[in-house]
């Protein structure tokens, strides 16, 4: 007798079900069941995981979803009588089915969501063909009904239903998993079954694939509720028999129920829904008025573009624009190109800034003539090909950069162009880590934190490692395993859910366009209350919708916001009249002074800047390309070729013309496909299917395309290198060189695409360093540490921060003579919309001439006492010509004299005889003689209020002392392990050495009665808590006190969850003696230890001083062998702090 499992949960079912759908299938192959559904609870985020799964196995896949149903109407929300949605599973029978199923998930979330997404009666009673559905768990109304003792209640509902969805096509469900409920419910199925004649079904409401996984299921609903394993009031399965059975368990249980088995074969039989995966379903385009053809307003607009791109028509150019326009036209993606095409379009006549390009489609003339992209193809060499060609299997993208803070304009102008039923953004899973899941399983087993934490630190921070690879690298990891019970049970369990969903959310740029509703295609969920697919963006390209990426890109807003500063004083001024080839600006940028440039403010990349001299886009294109892991060991001989042409050699002369623009190094995709077709005879198209499958390290395929690259393929019209002339043994050099590489090779477009705003960037803060800097700032007002970063480079280039001013600020950070003003809008409880009214009020009414005046201008404009508060604190007052402590006196007393005043005006008596209500005199307040407050109390208040230091910093007095000392700037510390490939410079146990002032200081007592102080040390690139620990604290506690300059030594501790700490074994107080004695930076040797001559990082040590040439010597000591190794290189501040990050600050000496 055949059974197959109609009700399961996989881990799409989120932090609830754990049957991990590969996992899942075969299991079921394995027990000789030939389908199996999935019925994830109100969403199918995994049918098409599912589907491929079964497909791959010969597994039936049967699609479905367990939905909610409201107790009443899907709208309504009153918590007593809505709050408990009914259970109900809807499996498909067919495409009609699918989308019956898909909308009315879509509409339980975009209509019916009320603590879980609910479709309600009405929506079945509209939606029901195509359909087959199960009565379901215990949860389910009809099984609630017989519970609760209500049969005649149940028998109308089976009726409704199975009237609703047509006789055999609605089944009675059976469950038996031991629970007390079960006998009860199954006797009364029985018997409506016997009276109505409705068929049995029996499932098993599997959660998990085998009994043995109760526990690890059960464990991930503590992770999803927030409880603990122990904690008896959680919720739990009260037996482990929701595992996925076999036939023979399944027989045991219900042979005794008519047909109930028997049926699951019939459902399985009757569902047959297909998906086609590679076939497009492109969107239509919609033509302005006047135009009827897509393909001739195509034409039109490819034409007119290219008029105005190449007015002087050079040779061939025409030619590759009408190959272009027929590839596009060949493989149906013109409407694809005009919808592009348009929304730029409309971007760019709303001023909207929008990148140069992105990606290979600034390979392509016709989308530069379409204004898609603003990279001239034809100027630097670029391939259509490696876009778009024949033998591409998936659809091209055409991603684009927008100025984040207008990029949602763009998308709701493409929701109202194409209906807002056809555009939805992107769904994307955030799953659970290697390091997560050892601390969530830590905490639901109630294992002591400080334990957990020493487990989830043994786990390298690579990026997505897992737990495996982890115990097969990690040796302290694999000890502890193998050693403690306890944490093996950890890591096991961890094991067990790693990798697994555990909450949706919205990517971050994606957006489908559809011909159809989305719906008809996708079912939608919701995020923030915008509606997102439920299928991720692969699913969606492998349905064949077109999806792109609207990115936001905050240089493009940095740019857009310095060209309007600008422009106030040169009104005619456009980005694009910045020209290529300033010799300052790269000048600028070999010396280093690299920082808020974008793509080359790293302390590695201003490395290379420094050492390679970039001289026009294409040196800073090749540097982009280069700069990542791989390609980066290239970086020293592509360094000494540009410095040494003569150095550069070609394997073969026809290599020269393809590169010499890298300096003889293989550095772009381009020049791959470019060496198969000039060497070779290959077209472009089979040439990017060879780099493809080499970036695949398809071996394969790569050892066959050795032979045809050598010796030609006459059937596909290749002829190979030696009937160019080629040797073979020439020829297997160039293709081994080739195969080395074309992992690693970068795609030109993009990093050229990147390359021209980088230099776009690097251009404004030459010539317009105060716009530039302060449009920097403005967009980073949400990281302290850049803030900190770039107001240290403004005092580099000798621009002053002013404080803000009432009279003098705008609402961001502006220019100023004298440097650049604090935006208002930037104050702590002042915010943008106050901002703006005090800006127009300004504008109408004039300056402001005292606090009164400002405070009786503005109390319409919701000018409270915080309000002010601010403003004073943060010296916005300051041009007034009074002290803070004075302003601060009397500004309650101000603000209550106008409110009274206003008060009486309202209520008549002001105007009793003919007055307008109107008050023109602020009132008079006469400030006390009294002190102003000390200088540490004013930048006290200050950083309160704006969050940074404005007249004068706590470190002035101790800067020098703390470059003598070797401290590292603790913003450097931060910024590192917040970037998304994680820390490149530091690591956790590192000994670092910190000098900053004291900002606060709390103490707390340990579980072992002793005490402890948590210290938050400051510098003015940021701020880092010292965890300081009894021994430490006996000898400095008397000095951890506000504003106290402290030297603290220690060890960096990261979790994953919280910014790095220090874990300080030393702190002392610096006094002005020890300033005084401060060595003297300079020298002209740099020394560094290294352990052993074999140590791998002394290949980096020379990888990084390749990158400073010069004439100083370092030396690098090996302590086993006793010998020093010279190399020359410039001693740049840059390159004695990448050695020691590598070698630990105490293994590096400077003389």
């Amino acid at each position: 007798m055949s059974f197959v499992h109609l009700h399961n949960h996989t881990e799409y079912s989120l932090l609830d079900g754990a049957c991990r759908i590969p996992r899942l299938v075969k299991r079921v192959k394995e027990l000789g069941q030939n389908a199996v559904a999935i019925t994830d609870h109100g969403s199918m985020y995994g049918v098409i995981d599912f589907y491929k799964a079964c497909k791959a196995e010969g597994i039936k896949p049967i699609i479905g979803c367990e939905v909610y149903v409201a107790p009443r109407t899907r709208f309504d929300r009153v918590h007593e009588l809505d709050s408990k949605a009914r259970h109900l599973i809807l499996l498909c029978k067919n495409e009609e089915g699918y989308r019956n199923l898909s909308h009315m998930v879509s509409q339980s979330y975009t209509e019916g969501f009320y603590i879980k997404p609910r479709i309600d009666l009405d929506l079945l009673y509209q939606r029901a063909g195509g359909l087959i559905c199960l009565s379901a768990c215990l949860a389910g109304e009809l099984p609630r009904r017989l519970k609760n003792g209500d049969y005649d209640g149940a028998r109308e509902h089976a009726l409704e239903m199975d009237a609703l969805f047509g006789r055999g096509n609605y089944y009675l469900e059976l469950q038996d998993h031991g629970l007390e409920e079960d006998p009860v419910v199954n006797a009364g199925l029985l018997r409506l079954h016997e009276e109505t004649g409705i068929p049995l079904v029996c499932t098993n409401d599997a959660h998990y694939i085998e009994k043995s996984d109760a526990r690890m299921q059960d464990i991930l609903m503590c992770i999803q509720t927030g409880k603990t394993e122990a904690d008896p009031d959680r919720m739990k399965f009260e037996k482990d028999e929701m595992y996925i059975k076999s036939t023979e368990e399944m027989e045991a249980l219900f042979s005794k129920y008519p047909g109930a088995i028997e049926n699951t074969q019939k459902i399985a039989d009757m569902c047959n829904v297909e998906f086609e995966f590679g076939k497009y379903h492109l969107p239509e385009f919609h033509l302005p008025e006047g135009e009827s053809d897509p393909d001739a307003y195509f034409e039109k607009l490819c034409r007119q573009g290219f008029a105005r791109r190449y007015p002087g028509n050079p040779e061939g150019y025409e030619k590759q624009l009408t190959y272009e326009m027929d590839m596009i036209r060949q493989m149906g993606f013109v409407d694809y190109f005009l919808i592009v095409s348009d929304f730029i379009g409309y971007a760019k006549s709303n001023d909207i800034p929008v990148g140069p390009g992105r990606g290979s489609a600034a390979g392509s003339m016709v989308a530069y003539c379409l204004a898609i992209t603003e990279v001239d193809p034809m100027k630097y060499g670029l391939f259509f090909e490696r876009f778009l060609n024949p033998a591409r299997v998936t659809m091209p993208d055409i991603d684009i950069d927008f100025c984040p803070r207008r990029r949602e304009e763009v998308i709701d102008y493409v929701r109202q162009k194409y209906g807002a039923d056809h555009v939805a953004q992107i769904v994307t899973f955030g799953t659970m880590a290697a390091r997560g899941a050892i601390r969530d399983v830590g905490r639901v087993l109630g294992i002591a934190y400080d334990r957990v934490d020493q487990v989830a630190k043994q786990v390298p921070m690579a990026l997505h490692i897992t737990l495996d690879e982890a115990l097969k690298v990690s040796k302290s990891l694999r000890d502890l395993y193998q050693e403690d019970e306890e944490i093996k049970v950890l890591i096991d369990t961890a094991r067990a859910i790693e990798g697994m969903p555990r909450h949706a959310s919205t990517h971050a740029a994606g957006v489908v366009i559809t011909r159809l509703p989305v719906t008809d295609y996708v079912p939608l969920a919701t995020n923030d209350g915008q509606p997102v697919t439920q299928y991720t963006m692969v699913t969606l390209e492998e349905l064949g919708l077109l999806k792109m990426d609207f990115l936001g890109l905050r240089n493009l807003t940095v740019l857009d916001d310095a060209v309007k500063m600008v422009q106030k004083k040169n009104p005619d001024f456009a980005l694009d009249q910045v020209e290529d080839g300033d010799k300052q600006v790269y000048k600028m940028l070999s010396d280093g002074r690299t920082s808020g440039v974008f793509q080359l403010e790293s302390a590695g990349m201003t490395g290379v800047c420094v050492g390679l001299g970039p001289k026009n886009v294409e040196d800073l294109c090749a540097v982009i390309a280069l700069y990542r892991p791989g390609p980066m060991d290239s970086i020293p001989r592509f360094l000494e070729c540009s410095q040494h042409p003569e150095k550069v050699t070609y394997l073969h002369p026809m290599l020269e013309p393809i590169l010499s623009v890298t300096y003889g190094c293989i550095v772009y995709q381009e020049q791959v496909i470019e060496i198969f077709r000039k060497l070779a005879g290959y077209s472009i198209g089979q040439a990017d299917m060879v780099r493809r499958a080499m970036s695949k390290k398809k071996r394969k395929q790569i050892e066959e395309e050795r032979e045809y690259f050598i010796h030609g393929d006459p059937s596909r019209n290749i002829v190979g290198c030696m009937a160019n002339g080629i040797t073979e043994q020439v020829a297997q050099e160039i293709y081994r060189e080739i195969d080395a590489f074309a992992e690693y090779a970068f795609n030109k477009a993009h990093s050229l695409a990147y390359a021209i705003v980088a230099y776009q960037t690097a251009w404004f803060k030459y010539h317009y360093p105060r716009e530039y800097m302060a449009a920097l700032l403005t967009s980073v007002l949400d990281s302290s540490t850049k803030v900190a970063e770039y107001i240290a480079e403004c005092k580099s280039c000798g621009i002053a921060l002013l404080p803000p001013d009432v009279n003098h600020s705008g609402a961001d950070f502006t220019v100023a003579e004298g440097g650049i003003r604090f935006g208002l809008a930037a104050v702590k409880g002042v915010g943008r919309g106050f901002a703006f009214q005090v800006l127009n009020e300004r504008e109408s009414g004039g300056d402001f001439t005292s606090l009164p005046d400002f405070c009786q201008r503005m109390f319409d404009a919701d000018c409270n006492k915080r309000v002010v508060d601010s403003l004073i604190k943060c010296g916005a007052f300051d041009s007034f010509g009074h002290r803070r402590s004075q302003l601060m006196a009397v500004e309650e007393k101000v603000m209550d004299i106008i409110a009274k005043t206003k008060r009486d005006t309202v209520e008549g008596q002001y105007d009793l005889f003919g007055g307008d209500g109107s008050f023109s005199a602020a009132p008079e307040v006469p400030l006390p003689d009294i002190p102003e407050f000390s200088r540490r109390e004013l930048m006290r208040q200050e950083k309160e209020i704006t969050g940074l230091y404005l007249t004068g910093h706590p470190m002035d007095d101790y800067r020098e002392l703390a470059r003598s000392l070797r401290a590292a700037p603790i913003g450097q510390i931060l910024g590192d392990f917040e970037r998304e490939e994680g820390p490149q410079s530091y690591r956790d146990g590192q000994r670092v050495t910190l000098v900053g002032v004291v900002n606060v200081a709390r103490t707390k007592t340990t579980k072992n009665n002793t005490l402890m102080a948590y210290v938050t040390l400051e510098d003015d690139t940021g701020a880092m808590e010292l965890l300081v620990f009894s021994r430490v604290l006996e000898t400095c506690a008397s000095f951890l006190k506000e504003g106290t300059a402290m030297l603290a030594e220690g060890r960096l501790s990261v979790r994953d969850e919280k910014a790095p700490q220090v874990m300080c074994d030393k702190l002392r107080p610096l006094d002005e003696k020890e300033q005084a004695g401060q060595e003297k930076e300079g020298g002209g040797k740099l020394y560094v230890r290294v352990p052993t001559v074999s140590d791998p990082r002394l290949r980096k040590a020379r990888l990084a001083v390749s990158m400073f040439p010069g004439g100083q010597m370092v030396v690098l000591y090996c302590e086993d062998t006793k010998k020093r190794l010279g190399v020359l290189g410039e001693l740049h501040p840059m390159l004695v702090q990448e050695m020691e990050e590598l070698f630990g600050k105490e293994n590096v000496v400077l003389k």
